[in-house]
């Protein structure tokens, strides 16, 4: 005697040993005897063999339609041999009862399980929405399918087109476009960022980078909403001032300017005027909340995603020609010993006369032409010649800070890397393509102008920060415990300690167009100026705000994106520099002894720092000469293979040296590499899992002790 079980959801054959009560013996065809619940047993039968019975009951199962079974289903429970004698016949043989029963347990959205052996069929409007989900599911899983070869085929669809930078780094696993990336790399063997290059998915490299930054930034888009701009106070009084401002001919963001009075008379007073949107910004308007939204100007090569709207950017910053809204320190200077006796805050508007350009300047105004009045330059602007002496004087003051604060910093500031712009030609402010003819110019870092602005955003940032801690007024500071190697400056809500730039504490104020900590300070600077002593009461931010502390968090984590954008796409443009010249070799130092005799170097003459093979036995500080290999724009990566050793062997210089010590914050690590695409080919399409493949660059983040005197 045979019998049909049901075991774990699965139904067996197999020969009846022995029989009890609640019981059975039963050897299945492997030969493995189990022990079978009598309410388990469905069938018992003598004739025929259990194989045969199950490949005839399978066959018939097939032709079983399950629309007709469902009809002749009887409105109670049934057993499936009920069921068969209705639908088949009276008499119906055994392969027809259990080939009615394999039918019925794989039909669920049909026969509703009742027990075993036992079925219910499924209400009419159960069954409808049923039915119509296994219709879409049926269309979807075409539609996968289709999508994948259209994929292999060369061509992408437009639905994974649209959804191409969340498919790749923020997925929904269930989705139809993410399934078919799977199975279209699944069948042809190929990585999915590679697979979707090929489909024509992504433009270029610079739009792969450009559109995966807005995704994770700015996925609402870069638009600003349709905003009345607040005007500055009516009764703001004029200063008795000729200011001018000191920025790159690209800036329309003009956030700081300076004036000098009293030069001859012994005592100097320097005026260090801030644009003041937060004299007409209100904290928590809707203008307020777009630039907490976004938090910082973005800034890449040739464009700029600007914190406020353009039409508020007219009205704030100090153009020349105006008197502009500001927020100005005065700070009175014994004009012999440069000794600081006072300061004073007060909210003005301040007439402009000049924005200077340093970038058509830096030629101009040097060491020699600010030492000396007999150098002369041709074709030097009359503005410039008018300010020259208040220019002299400005240098000598921005050098005697620097020495003051080098001497609490323990140690110089180094400068002997340049700094590098980037121009576009026939850019024009439009948002770049990525093809345009890219020019790099080197601007030595300390040079006079420069100098003389950064000092004056110290002065500034330092002492509305210490003023701000000395009426109990919170505020936004950046500060460094110490200058030991891995201690990194940090942002608080505490006045401490600046190691590296050598003040006892910095407030980031200077540029409120472009900052939102600066706005949020300088909104706090308003309420000091306006109310004195009793400032921490009318001032927006308490003590201890949870506000100010979720600004913070907020901002430090935007920042630091945005300086990786602008790091990645300032080395885009670099490796395009390469190309677009021909550039097979370099010389480079060496910055890092690898394991196998690979370095890491870094370019003499271009903003770059690559991996190169060849490099035994060489010491930091070592001059090369490198064969570049092959550029992958999509990574950002350049390799290259030491040629030559090019200097002497002898141990670098002590200044050399101390700029290899003092650059690791300026990324000199490795400034490419692989971070991960969101797309598992290896697991289960439609759960999460491991990423399965690692394709685009790891940036450096600028060094914030830099960023904060610029």
């Amino acid at each position: 005697m045979y019998a049909l079980f049901e075991e774990a959801g699965k139904f067996l054959t197999g020969r009846i040993l022995s029989e009890a009560e609640s019981s059975a013996q039963v050897e299945l065809e492997s030969g493995k005897r189990v022990k079978v619940k009598a309410a388990n047993l469905l069938l018992r039968f003598a004739q025929p063999e259990p194989a045969p019975l199950l490949a005839q009951a399978q066959e018939v199962a097939q032709g079983i339609e399950l629309d007709l079974a469902w009809e002749f289903a009887p409105e109670g429970e049934f057993g499936f041999a009920e069921l068969a004698r209705e639908y088949f016949s009276a008499s119906a043989p055994l392969a027809e009862q259990v080939g009615m029963l394999l039918r019925l347990h794989e039909a669920p959205h049909y026969f509703r399980r009742a027990g075993k052996g036992c079925f219910k069929k499924a209400p009419p409007e159960v069954l409808q929405q049923a039915l119509a989900a296994l219709e879409k599911k049926k269309q979807q899983q075409q539609q996968i399918a289709d999508w994948a070869q259209e994929l292999a085929a060369g061509r992408c669809p437009a639905p994974i087109r649209a959804q191409l930078y969340k498919i790749l780094f923020k997925p929904d696993k269930n989705a139809p476009e993410y399934k078919a990336v799977v199975e279209a790399s699944r069948a042809t063997h190929t990585a999915p960022l590679a697979l979707l290059q090929q489909a024509g998915a992504i433009d270029s490299a610079y739009q792969f980078h450009w559109q995966r930054f807005l995704f994770e930034d700015f996925p609402q888009g870069t638009a600003f909403p349709p905003l009345p701009v607040p005007p500055p106070p009516e009764d703001l009084p004029l200063a008795p001032v000729q200011a001018y401002s000191i920025d790159d001919s690209h800036t329309t963001e003009i956030d700081d300017a300076l004036s000098l009075q009293g030069l001859g008379t012994g005592t100097v007073v320097l005026g260090i005027h801030i644009a003041a949107p937060g004299l007409g910004l209100a904290p928590g308007s809707a203008l307020d909340q777009v630039g907490r939204r976004r938090l910082s100007t973005v800034y890449m090569p040739g464009y700029k995603i600007t914190m406020l709207p353009e039409d508020v950017v007219r009205v704030y910053t100090l153009e020349a020609g105006r008197a502009n809204p500001a927020v100005s320190l005065y700070v009175s200077i014994d004009e012999a010993t440069l000794e600081v006796r006072a300061s004073e805050t007060r909210l003005e508007r301040v007439p402009v006369a000049h924005n200077l350009r340093h970038d058509q300047l830096d030629h101009i105004v040097t060491e020699s032409w600010l030492g000396d009045p007999a150098v002369q330059y041709e074709n030097t602007p009359e503005p410039l010649l008018d300010l020259r002496e208040q220019l002299t004087f400005l240098y000598r003051l921005a050098l005697a800070l620097k020495a003051q604060r080098e001497l609490v910093r323990g140690k110089p500031e180094n400068f002997t890397r340049p700094d590098y712009s980037f121009r576009l030609v026939g850019n024009d402010g439009a948002e770049p393509t990525g093809s345009e003819q890219v020019q790099i110019s080197v601007r030595r870092r300390g040079a006079p102008l420069d100098l003389i602005v950064a000092e004056a955003a110290i002065v500034a940032n330092s002492r509305w920060g210490a003023w701000l801690a000395e009426l109990g007024v919170p505020g936004i500071y950046r500060s460094q415990a110490s200058m030991a190697p891995g201690v990194k400056v940090r942002m608080g809500t505490k006045a401490l300690p600046h190691a590296g730039l050598g003040v006892p504490c910095y407030a980031w104020s200077t540029s409120p167009l472009r900052r939102y900590t600066d706005l949020v300070n300088q909104w706090q600077i308003i309420a000091c100026a306006r109310h004195g002593r009793t400032a921490a009461l009318a001032a927006p931010f308490k003590p201890k705000d949870a506000e100010l502390f979720a600004i913070l968090s907020s901002f430090d984590a935007a920042y630091s994106s945005y300086n990786a954008y602008q790091a990645s796409m300032e080395r885009y443009w670099t490796l395009r520099y390469l190309q677009q010249n021909g550039i097979t070799e370099l010389t480079a130092t060496v910055l890092k002894e690898g394991p196998q005799g690979d370095a890491l170097v870094r370019a003499d003459s271009l903003p770059l720092v690559f991996g190169v093979l060849g490099a035994q036995g060489l010491p930091r500080g070592a001059q090369v000469r490198v064969q570049l290999g092959a550029i992958d724009e999509f990574t950002l990566d350049v390799r290259g293979t030491v040629l030559e050793r090019l200097d002497t062997g002898t141990p670098p210089a002590a200044d050399a040296q101390l700029d290899l010590e003092e650059g690791g914050e300026e990324g000199q690590e490795a400034a490419a590499g692989p971070i991960t695409i969101a797309v598992d080919v290896a697991g289960d399409a439609g759960e999460g899992g491991a990423p399965g493949e690692e394709t685009s660059p790891a940036t450096p983040q600028a060094d914030p002790t830099q960023a904060a005197t610029a």
